[in-house]
């Protein structure tokens, strides 16, 4: 959202800020683009413009000011026209765990849920029908709106079929192909682009990220992602010293890594591992940082595994022991040959 200052949170959001203001015209917009990039970031900052109450009413609209009593109410998550619908796992990553969501999370002692559950857009509707408190309409963030089940969507569904007529709805999404195709023909869609690499970069740089060219890609264009990996410890150094370090068996550091960036950063290495057995370039490694002579018929069993292993990335295995394994595992496919066994597909069946 706008500070205080009135400063874009992502720098490269304002072209696509300034065109949403000026083209949007429909009850309900589709923020989409790749993951990384903003797409949450924008659809708040959007909202927080269209509340903002610097301009008189029924002047253009213009980016929120950040100053007035409306954008101080968004900065502090409690703007009674603003609704924020998360899943309960990303509410405190993302900064938007109030008290009272706090309190019920702590209280509960099931797994904060990865779906926008039924309940919650039933209560955005109820919201969206009730008047405006500061009289400049009222809005509905879902993020991300693919993690609605059925159930979910089929509810929001009837609201955008027959819109409330003051309130607006902004759908943010790094896979719109997962939502349903008669939700996505009700709202106007906006795609948001990869930022240009420089200002990416420099962006950054200025979060103490060092090198983040040398994160797998496409981590450099995604910057809130390379920002996400560089927090877990991944920096470019331990990235490139990985494919070697694990045809090692050497599982120094990783254990402190989160097992499920780990798992990620197994498959991004799998695949690129199958990609030179088979002749092609790899895609998130340089060739010098790869082991040599890796066997197809280990590959493809490492790769069986890890989908296996990935199933249950987030289930409270014993950190440590997991990560032994996974290293074993990465070491028997990344190592050479054995004499007199041919690394062939049909081998591996």
């Amino acid at each position: 959202m706008v500070d205080a200052d009135g400063r874009l949170p992502l720098p490269w959001l304002a072209a696509a800020l300034d065109e949403a203001l000026r083209t949007q015209r429909g009850h309900a917009l589709l923020v989409h683009g790749p993951q990384g990039i903003g797409q949450f970031e924008l659809g708040l900052t959007l909202a927080q413009s269209w509340l903002c109450e610097a301009a008189p009413v029924g002047a253009p609209l213009q980016p929120a000011c950040g100053r007035c009593a409306s954008c101080h109410l968004v900065q502090a998550r409690s703007h009674p026209d603003l609704l924020v619908l998360l899943p309960e796992a990303l509410r405190e990553s993302l900064g938007w765990d109030t008290a009272d969501e706090g309190d019920a999370d702590k209280a509960s002692k099931a797994k904060p849920s990865k779906e926008l559950k039924v309940e919650a857009i039933r209560g955005a509707v109820a919201f969206a029908q009730t008047t405006s408190a500061r009289g400049r309409g009222k809005v509905v963030l879902l993020h991300p709106a693919e993690r609605m089940n059925g159930i979910s969507a089929n509810t929001l569904l009837k609201t955008l079929e027959e819109p409330p007529g003051a309130a607006r709805f902004i759908l943010s999404s790094g896979a719109p192909d997962g939502l349903l195709p008669t939700i996505r023909s009700r709202c106007q869609a906006l795609a948001l682009a990869l930022p240009a690499t420089d200002e990416a970069t420099r962006w950054l740089a200025a979060h103490q990220v060092a090198q983040p060219e040398g994160l797998p890609p496409p981590a450099g264009a995604q910057p809130l992602q390379a920002l996400e990996w560089a927090r877990d410890g991944v920096d470019a150094v331990a990235w490139l010293r990985l494919p070697k370090q694990l045809a090692a068996g050497d599982a120094g550091g990783l254990a402190a890594w989160p097992l499920p960036r780990l798992l990620e950063a197994l498959h991004k290495l799998c695949h690129d591992a199958l990609c030179l057995a088979c002749g092609a370039a790899p895609r998130y490694f340089p060739p010098a940082a790869m082991p040599p002579a890796m066997p197809l018929y280990g590959l493809m069993r490492w790769a069986s595994a890890l989908s296996t292993a990935s199933r249950h990335g987030e289930h409270p295995w014993n950190q440590p022991v997991m990560v032994e394994s996974l290293v074993q595992q990465a070491r028997e496919a990344l190592a050479p040959p054995r004499a007199g066994r041919s690394p062939s597909v049909h081998s591996a069946r």
